[in-house]
């Protein structure tokens, strides 16, 4: 006999996903080199994929941390010297700030997205 509501409810079998398998210990910080920036500020971004980084913004209301601290890896973006320099606040641009902040953002999503395909996240 099958246990309590073995057979109303039966096993449900998921199907392959599409996306490949997750390498273990990928270092993001190593998988910007020679990128091409994602998070392209107009005007701003140099292009120069010899310059991309792992960029992070800090951000104490969402992860909490301070001053040398920085935000998880997973939530940076690949971004050349520039953008970087822009998104840090180092050099002024004529974007606003909340809407440099939001094409960091944008960046961040695109190089999620990029990692997700590859496997890496």
């Amino acid at each position: 006999m099958c246990p309590k509501y073995h057979c109303v409810f039966p096993a449900i079998k998921s199907k392959p996903k599409d996306r490949p398998r997750k390498e273990r210990n990928v270092n993001l910080r190593k998988e910007a080199k020679g990128r091409e920036c994602q998070v392209r500020i107009p005007s701003v971004c140099n292009k120069n994929n010899e310059t991309v980084v792992l960029a992070h913004l800090n951000n104490k209301g969402l992860f909490g941390v301070g001053t040398g601290q920085k935000v998880p890896d997973m939530f940076g973006a690949w971004a050349c010297s520039a953008c970087h320099d822009a998104a840090d606040g180092r050099v002024r641009t004529s974007w606003l700030d909340s809407e440099v902040r939001m094409m960091f953002d944008d960046g961040v999503f695109r190089t999620q997205n990029i990692l997700l395909k590859e496997g890496k996240i």
